[in-house]
């Protein structure tokens, strides 16, 4: 079974991840699978815009904590985890650059790295269970690359609530904080997605490529910088105690013991 389907209708290009049984958790495969299509449809001229959705319950859980415990057995294992913060900062800064708007339609939960994927998105849809957190601090680790975009987004001050708490918020308190951008019933989520694709399919590519750079570039100009920085506090804080204590309790189901 493929972790990623793409398909393309018309003018609309649609991502769904394919991970259900694993929460859609973010593997290296699935990040450079992603990358991969993201490039494609960059590539396919009839499409204007791209819709970014899950298979099951869950959106995406975010980063697969079993292969990044699993590195931790690695002799090379802080590069590995430097190689892994790269491969999402580098992700998450092309669908930043993608010059077609990307539309997220949040079905469940978006945690940690999957929220990651909702911020790089331009148009933000969620239905009923969805919801949105970021749990690392709970796992001894830092969403270094996730915090800049969640800051841009909604501002510091809500940003650290949700990185301090580690509470996630549902669709509506996300909704009053501007971090979705409308509401649906699950029946209605894609078909809304499709309506907003069609909506931007009617648009000048090229005005809709230099509306982006003026957001993102422009904007959000120190975006790249920040990023950049919180990929390596990211790898870093992988290497320590708490991490490792993180993910082994996360891994046997049972509270973690900090120091």
């Amino acid at each position: 079974m493929p972790i990623l389907k793409i398909h393309v209708h018309e003018h609309t290009g649609t991502i769904i991840l394919n991970r259900p049984e694993k929460r859609n958790a973010l593997s290296r495969e699935l990040l450079q699978e992603l990358d991969k299509a993201i490039h494609d449809l960059h590539a396919e001229r009839r499409v204007r815009a791209v819709m970014l959705s899950a298979a099951g319950d869950v959106f995406c859980a975010g980063m697969d904590l079993a292969e990044m415990h699993a590195t931790s057995r690695e002799s090379d294992a802080f590069a590995r985890w430097h190689e892994d913060a790269t491969l999402y900062r580098d992700l998450l800064e092309t669908m930043l650059r993608f010059p077609k708007p990307l539309i997220a339609a949040v079905g469940g939960p978006a945690l940690a790295g999957g929220l990651g994927l909702v911020l790089a998105c331009d148009i933000v849809l969620a239905g009923p269970q969805a919801t949105f957190g970021l749990p690392e601090p709970r796992r001894g680790l830092v969403a270094g690359i996730v915090s800049p975009l969640l800051a841009f987004r909604i501002g510091a001050g809500r940003a650290a609530y949700l990185l301090m708490t580690t509470d996630p918020i549902p669709a509506g308190e996300a909704h009053r904080v501007g971090l979705v951008h409308e509401l649906h019933s699950a029946e209605q989520l894609w078909a809304r997605g499709g309506q907003i694709a069609a909506r931007c399919a009617h648009c000048a590519p090229e005005a809709l490529l230099m509306t982006k750079r003026m957001l993102n570039e422009t904007i959000g100009e120190h975006l790249a910088t920040q990023l950049a920085a919180g990929a390596a506090l990211s790898a870093t804080a992988r290497t320590t105690e708490a991490a490792q204590e993180g993910l082994a309790a996360f891994l046997e189901k049972r509270e973690p013991k900090w120091l």
